[in-house]
């Protein structure tokens, strides 16, 4: 009789993320639970990771000090994997606090152990900083942590971030007196070599203006003294501007007015002419931002259908970044049909790298009540139980063969038809959430609703009450934890079979074909 050469072997390759094989704690619910090594821990925390904010389990403040921890022992023990983690998790993965608070980790643990390998400090800062408001944001967190005595790598690292990020447009969008750290105090605190003329012109202006002295624009400044010639207008001429939509538009665009600083500056409601001249010049994350108020105001469905044109399209999807359940929010959000068929498309190409799964697979989606019990953030509606339906409803819908099951005490089957809409299925599946009640048995889901199917995969925060998440399939079923928490304890050893991703985008994703492929999947950076 064969022991090794059956109908079910295969060759099984090792994901990134590993814990320990037996287990040593217990998962917030109770359950047994698997200790990470360091680098998974951290890369779990920091892809799920809303800094400052309080999850269904963990308190904001005992999160963050968890993070830091992670954040110094993987600078400590692997500084290079370390560094190139912090620069994917502010780009690829388009994280923003997490990233600013690792980097100012890792120089601060490095320091302290004074490992001090020339640059590499300045060059991980300056890696994660790619938004203009993001030096002031990370010299707040330095400062309200470690007090005003600022190292010279950490003033050097932003200060490169400044050469690249600082400029008219910048100035006028992200300096502004409710901010703790102005353009001109980080100025002040770094001092950057300008690169250019206008840039010093810049510079000298953002400090003049940061001490109240700004007398008189620079002549090299031309947005910025164009803008500071629309303010002076009287109300009445910056309404008459809108009179002809092309002409505001291109004198909107050569001042850097964004339609927040319009808002302010006309003084009153942005009627439909105005949002017509400004749509043409507004970014993606602008755009998505605002279709309830394009709605409200009336702009015609000829400026409408080029909105949605610009929202469908994968390419300006990619470019823009957007998580995938951003997609869901816009459509919760607008009070029109209109712009339901291109956020569908604009949803299905942001998870354009989700694999169409062959064979028979097993789909289960957490609804229980950490998963929908509290908001990523506190500035969002998104709960994880939404982010989760985002995924498993796109998966199931791309699947050939896919049973898709909502899971808490119990489960209920949710059908996807072929070619239907992603979004309208992640609404439909998310007004069921409470059928099943409210608990966390991932093991007894699992156990319950396999039927022979060739991979399970379980998108949940993992904090289950019950054990044996790893033994309810066969050995040779590969299972996939894709883990919307973070937390500290695992609810299966990733062993063998078993497998666990992080994040809240397609990317790991593509690790599943590597891994049924007997191949190792690596690190997605």
């Amino acid at each position: 009789m064969s022991r090794f050469n059956t109908a079910t072997a295969r060759p099984v390759g090792s994901g990134p993320i590993h814990t320990e094989s037996t287990p040593s704690t217990l998962t917030h619910e109770g359950a047994p639970g698997y200790a990470r090594d360091t680098k998974s821990a951290l890369f779990l925390l920091a892809v799920s990771n809303m800094a400052g904010e309080d999850t269904y389990y963990e308190k904001a403040g005992d999160r963050d000090a968890r993070y830091a921890d992670l954040v110094h022992a993987a600078a400590l023990e692997d500084p290079k994997w370390t560094a190139r983690f912090l620069a994917w998790l502010r780009s690829e993965a388009n994280m923003r606090s997490a990233p600013l608070v690792g980097a100012c980790e890792f120089v601060r643990a490095r320091l302290t152990a004074q490992r001090r390998r020339r640059g590499a400090n300045r060059a991980v800062i300056a890696s994660v900083l790619q938004r203009a408001d993001e030096p002031g944001e990370l010299l707040a967190y330095w400062t309200s942590r470690y007090g005003r005595a600022i190292p010279k790598p950490v003033k050097r690292g932003v200060a490169d971030a400044v050469l690249r990020l600082y400029d008219e447009r910048s100035l006028s969008k992200w300096d502004s007196a409710g901010r703790g750290f102005r353009f001109g105090d980080v100025l002040n605190l770094v001092h950057p070599t300008p690169r250019a003329d206008w840039q010093g012109d810049l510079f000298r202006y953002a400090l003049d203006r940061r001490h109240g002295n700004a007398e008189e624009i620079p002549e090299s400044l031309t947005v910025l003294r164009q803008r500071g010639d629309m303010l002076s207008w009287p109300v009445e001429q910056r309404r008459a501007l809108f009179a002809n939509d092309v002409v505001a538009s291109s004198v909107l665009r050569t001042a850097g007015m964004t339609w927040e600083s319009v808002a302010g500056w006309l003084q009153g409601p942005l009627d439909a002419r105005v949002w017509e001249a400004l749509i043409p010049s507004m970014g993606y994350m602008a755009l998505l931002r605002n279709l309830r108020n394009f709605d409200e105001a009336g702009v015609s469905d000829q400026v409408a259908a080029s909105v949605s044109a610009r929202l469908a399209d994968p390419g300006q999807v990619a470019r823009s970044r957007q998580f995938p359940f951003r997609f869901l929010s816009a459509y919760e959000a607008a009070p029109s049909l209109r712009w339901g068929h291109a956020l569908d498309q604009a949803l299905q190409a942001s998870l354009a790298q989700l694999p169409a799964l062959p064979g028979r697979s097993l789909i289960l989606i957490d609804t229980s009540a950490s998963m929908t019990g509290t908001s990523l953030s506190a500035r969002s509606k998104v709960t994880p139980a939404k982010a989760a339906a985002v995924f498993g409803v796109a998966l199931a819908a791309k699947g050939v063969d896919v049973d898709l099951r909502g899971f808490a005490s119990g489960e209920f089957v949710h059908t996807v038809p072929r070619g239907g809409s992603v979004i309208r299925e992640v609404d439909r599946f998310l007004s069921r959430i409470g059928e099943v009640g409210h608990g966390t048995d991932i093991a007894g889901a699992v156990r319950r609703s396999y039927n022979g199917h060739d991979r399970v995969v379980i998108v949940s925060d993992m904090q289950t009450m019950t054990g044996g998440v790893d033994t309810a399939v066969p050995g040779h079923v590969p299972v996939y934890g894709f883990n919307l928490g973070g937390y500290r304890a695992a609810a299966m050893a990733t062993v063998g079979n078993r497998h666990e991703f992080g994040g809240l985008t397609d990317a790991t994703f593509r690790m599943v074909p590597l891994l049924e492929a007997g191949r190792n999947a690596d690190w997605p950076f």
